[in-house]
């Protein structure tokens, strides 16, 4: 694929995540509420995409309580300022093993594991206009934690969001998901103008340099839409390689707490630092009615 930057930007902001980053920065939001308004200001500030999870409102801890995201959704359709909903399905494809010699039974306290209809109840349930599909399963950081996602439970979930009219998001953390989206899409499963994201840097998936960076962005098909990120300190350097690969951004608080080594961040800066390095390569920042023509996406209404 030729280096073509893009001129016409969308920003999707990542609020929350299910990291347990709760504890390292005040700014983390937890509550629906609090949710809400990060996603709101961010918007406010040029994400035309919010992508949320839901928290335990009093631990901060992930969860899938689906109260939790019905609230959250009303909250943003409910907002003065209109932007395109984003809804996590990776909760529920968690695996903890026991100790290396002993992996079995799993570890009950780390592990949740639950059926393709639960892991998409919410979305189901709130109708969102995308919601994520991890395409693959990855050993993360932690010495004995599996994220689970088997061909056939995301051949399931990815059929559920078709048919729900909620457009994936698949998210690829290496590049045999992407090799495996492309079934999806050739099997039916998927649509053809398929939407990605390139997540770069989480341990131990796709490295966050430019040479692997490039080697995800080729295996995108010409006709689909990517977004990348980098964890850490480096989102703001994927911002620029990102669009001048031809790709849009993401940033947000889910993938990196800091603004400047000792200031931590909010969503609402994180936004508007990215739109400043954008505009300031010349491509023109879009917004949520732009970005539901180009994926064709449908608006839902407040409930």
């Amino acid at each position: 694929m030729p280096l073509a930057m893009n001129r016409d930007v969308f920003i999707t902001c990542a609020v929350t995540g299910s990291g347990s980053t709760q504890d390292r920065s005040p700014h983390v939001p937890r509550s629906p509420k609090e949710i809400a308004d990060s996603a709101i200001a961010a918007a406010k500030a040029g994400a035309a995409v919010v992508h949320c999870h839901v928290r335990d409102p009093e631990t901060g801890v992930p969860s899938r309580d689906l109260k939790l995201y019905r609230e959250v959704t009303d909250r943003i359709r409910d907002a003065e300022v209109d932007m395109v909903l984003n809804l996590t399905a990776g909760m529920g494809g968690d695996i903890t093993f026991g100790p290396t010699d002993a992996p079995l039974p799993v570890n009950e306290a780390g592990t949740d594991m639950v059926g393709a209809a639960e892991r998409v109840a919410h979305v189901a349930e709130c109708l969102p206009e995308i919601c994520t599909l991890d395409c693959g399963t990855m050993n993360f950081a932690e010495a004995d934690y599996v994220m689970t996602n088997t061909p056939g439970m995301l051949r399931a979930m990815g059929q559920m969001m078709t048919d729900l009219g909620v457009k994936p998001e698949i998210e690829a953390f290496d590049t045999g998901h992407l090799w495996f989206a492309k079934e999806l899409v050739k099997e039916g499963v998927l649509e053809p103008n398929a939407l990605v994201q390139l997540c770069m840097g989480v341990p131990w998936g796709a490295p966050d340099d430019l040479n692997t960076l490039m080697a995800m962005v080729n295996n995108v098909p010409d006709d689909w839409t990517f977004s990348a990120f980098g964890l850490g300190r480096n989102q703001m350097a994927y911002v620029a390689a990102t669009v001048l690969a031809g790709g849009n951004v993401r940033v947000g608080l889910e993938d990196n707490l800091w603004l400047g080594k000792g200031e931590l961040a909010t969503n609402e800066q994180l936004v508007t630092r990215a739109r400043g390095i954008i505009e300031g390569m010349g491509a023109r920042i879009i917004g949520p009615d732009e970005v539901r023509k180009k994926l064709g996406l449908t608006k839902r209404a407040p409930v």
